[in-house]
């Protein structure tokens, strides 16, 4: 079975459902964030593979994610110490990434607290249609 190709185009189209997520620019590059706090961009680091994502997660996440299906996320050196995980682009299924900027919305949208902590989930509330 053919998987369909997912670029950023179709990342931005499925994290604009989101609630309070704008389009802007890191690096000269396009990103996403939720008021005003990074939540993906295309990898730009010499490090990443081509056609990866930076999506921002907290560290617990990330590391179960790089446990579950290493295939598709991976980490670089350069990003160890950022709150964020690497994606495959060409690895991910519409649905896993989907379900990914909702965890990386959640995050996003807990403020200033430390990334490192664990903390209570937002309110899903604004999530249930998306």
């Amino acid at each position: 079975m053919s998987r369909e190709k997912i670029d950023f185009d179709e990342v931005q189209e499925i994290a604009r459902k989101l609630p309070d997520v704008e389009e802007s620019s890191l690096h000269c590059a396009p990103s996403l964030k939720v008021s005003g706090r990074l939540l993906t961009c295309p990898a730009l680091h010499r490090s990443a593979e081509p056609n990866s994502l930076v999506v921002r997660i907290n560290f617990d996440q990330r590391t179960k994610l790089l446990a579950a299906n290493p295939k598709v996320y991976y980490l670089t050196d350069h990003y160890v110490n950022h709150p964020t995980v690497l994606v495959r682009l060409g690895e991910i299924d519409r649905r896993s990434l989907k379900d990914l900027l909702k965890m990386a919305w959640r995050f996003a949208s807990l403020g200033r607290k430390s990334s490192r902590q664990n903390q209570d989930q937002p309110n899903d509330q604004n999530l249930n249609s998306f």
